[in-house]
């Protein structure tokens, strides 16, 4: 294994260490899917960089992490600091976000001030909104763009329009995570507004040497979730619907609706689709009563549905005796 993947192993150890009180040997080993010796080569690292790890031997007997004691900084070289942030993001592309970002702030309380601006320049500049398998990206455009946004630095890439790539420039506030995708809230300075890019879709991303001074910015994860979910649609609509917020986020997607509680039984959703009646029979399928609020051609649209639906039933043929019986 190279020496990143040794350095991410041994901070995955000490983390463990950190989070229960006994592991035996074979405990780590199957954790970390390393061998019981790969173990004791770790745990001497660990301990050669000063951190008291103890072993006992027979029944009861395993690691622990000591007590009582403060713990020295992590010793890693410029490079492997970057490296392990690098890999840690990555694992955020790949899905496990959340984890990653608790690590690299964990990593930042252990490095060395020369360092902890890199990994803050991660942690500080990357939201997250529902959780789940993302498109792959290249980490080192997230750790790019990550870092343009840290630095208040201009940033550009080509991104297409119709079918045709062309130049953007933009100076990037956020990069927001979906359970999908993963987001650029940035101010285009072309367009002279705020825009939200898919980092999958970024060519030739670069981050330029201007500095700018920051805008008043949207909340990061909010906007994006409501852009994906409502305005990039030509029909968007908002509805109240008659029951708690985590219940109605349990049955529809980050990338599909925004959820915003309203009390303790009741909830308002955004969404968007190519058309009303589609809106309208998506939150109909939630099975709560609900309350129409925009846009007023939704009353309209819900009275059509009905009277379709009511006609439907009415021309059902009758049952016919004996339909639905089992034979004797």
């Amino acid at each position: 294994m190279d020496e990143r993947g040794t350095t991410e192993r041994v901070l995955t150890l000490l983390g463990l260490l950190q989070q229960r009180h006994l592991w035996t040997g074979p405990e780590l080993a199957e954790r970390l899917r390393v061998t019981p010796r790969t173990i004791r080569r770790d745990v001497e690292r660990l301990r050669t960089l000063g951190y008291p790890v103890h072993a006992g031997q027979g029944v009861g007997g395993g690691y622990r992490l000591g007590r009582g004691q403060a713990l020295p900084p992590l010793l890693l070289d410029d490079e492997e600091a970057i490296a392990t942030a690098v890999s840690l993001l990555a694992g955020a592309a790949a899905g496990t976000g959340d984890a990653a970002l608790r690590a690299l702030t964990k990593l930042d309380q252990v490095l060395p001030t020369r360092l902890r601006h890199e990994v803050r320049t991660l942690s500080g500049s990357v939201e997250f909104f529902g959780a789940g398998g993302r498109t792959p990206v290249d980490p080192e455009v997230l750790m790019m763009l990550a870092g343009a946004c840290r630095a208040e630095v201009e940033a550009g890439f080509d991104y297409p329009s119709g079918d045709t790539p062309r130049p953007r420039r933009v100076e990037p506030h956020r990069l927001v995570a979906s359970d999908r995708r993963w987001y650029l809230l940035a101010y285009d300075l072309d367009r002279d507004d705020w825009r939200t890019f898919r980092v999958d879709r970024m060519t030739a991303v670069t981050a330029r040497t201007w500095r700018f001074r920051p805008r008043a910015a949207p909340v990061a994860a909010e906007y994006v979730q409501e852009g994906v979910a409502s305005r990039v649609y030509p029909h968007q609509a908002r509805f109240l619907v008659h029951a708690p917020a985590d219940t109605v986020r349990a049955q529809i997607p980050p990338s599909a609706a925004l959820v915003r509680e309203r009390g303790e039984d009741r909830c308002e959703v955004r969404s968007g689709a190519a058309s009303l009646d589609r809106v309208l029979m998506h939150v109909l399928l939630l099975g709560h009563e609900f309350e129409l609020l925009d846009p007023p051609e939704l009353k309209a649209r819900c009275q059509v549905l009905a009277e379709k639906l009511l006609s439907a039933a009415a021309a059902a043929a009758p049952p016919r005796p004996g339909d639905g019986q089992a034979e004797a």
